[in-house]
């Protein structure tokens, strides 16, 4: 596996009825997950940090990173929007070119079997975004960008579905989707579903939140679809829902380079002084770091 599929990046998918500037955004979205080895954590976030600094001085791929808070210990994920299946290559292409002229392309591809030898497993997936499932979504392009910019933490949760019963889960969605937008105190909760790189009917909700007090207080499932409702959703997750799989990521500003829209909205945190810094001198890859101090100092 090449490292530029590695560093895919923007957080998790999008909802229902969304406006069309919304939907520019990108129809799917292509996560890398990896899990990194204890010992090699460090020398892992050290090439990740090279790889941003390359594809942000030469126009390469965009991506959000995030390292899990609460799941399995040191697991990050790399989330990329996509407008369709054509424009993989193209940002691959751009990634590697800008990797290139970085470093050469020897030093280059070395940096990549690094980054590789750093994890322990890894996988890739393609989701579409399911946005007749999700609720609330911001209602342009710029509003999309600032709830972007402002979330600090993403609760992803897998939810894999029976054999045969996407249909009842679909339409369970649909029914939850519309008592929560009725819902003042609800939040936006995006719904992808795995496309590529899955087993079996995998979708994903995911809400994102500026902070850990974010998720305090907010309308349970049946505050919001009432007793009967409520029934009828235990009956169908039981009947529909195989397992589930929840992590709550936290976001990685300094292994992340987000669109320029989303890095605006919060400058200080999406663009690390010391990474500005570093982007003002181009180093080659094998060029050892001084110390502590090289990100401050090129």
């Amino acid at each position: 596996m090449s490292f530029r599929k590695a560093l895919w990046a923007l957080i998790v998918v999008v909802c229902l009825a969304a406006p069309v500037a919304v939907r520019a955004q990108g129809d799917y979205l292509d996560v890398f997950i990896a899990k990194v080895k204890p010992e090699k954590v460090a020398d892992f976030q050290a090439l990740t940090k090279k790889w941003v600094d390359a594809n942000r001085r030469f126009n390469g791929d965009r991506w959000l990173a995030s390292e899990a808070v609460y799941g399995e210990g040191n697991v990050y994920q790399f989330t990329s929007t996509r407008k369709d299946y054509a424009e993989i290559d193209k940002v691959n292409e751009a990634g590697m070119l800008a990797a290139n002229k970085a470093f050469g392309k020897d030093a280059a591809q070395k940096m990549g079997q690094d980054w590789m030898n750093c994890l322990v497993w890894s996988r890739t997936e393609l989701r579409h975004r399911r946005w007749d499932l999700s609720r609330k979504a911001p209602k342009d392009a710029e509003a999309y960008a600032k709830f972007i910019g402002e979330s600090r933490l993403l609760r992803s949760t897998a939810v894999h579905i029976r054999p045969g019963r996407v249909a009842d889960f679909e339409a369970l969605m649909k029914d939850v989707k519309e008592a929560g937008e009725k819902n003042p105190d609800t939040a936006p909760v995006f719904v992808s579903q795995v496309v590529e790189g899955g087993k079996g009917a995998t979708f994903y909700l995911s809400t994102l939140r500026s902070s850990m007090g974010g998720f305090d207080h907010n309308p349970t499932a049946k505050e919001i679809l009432g007793d009967e409702g409520f029934k009828k959703l235990q009956q169908i997750v039981a009947e529909t829902y195989e397992t589930t799989e929840s992590t709550l990521y936290r976001f990685v500003p300094e292994l992340s380079n987000p669109p320029d829209d989303v890095a605006k909205v919060a400058s200080d945190f999406w663009r690390p002084k010391a990474l500005v810094v570093a982007a003002a001198k181009p180093r080659t890859a094998m060029e050892p770091d001084a110390a502590k101090e090289a990100p401050k100092k090129p």
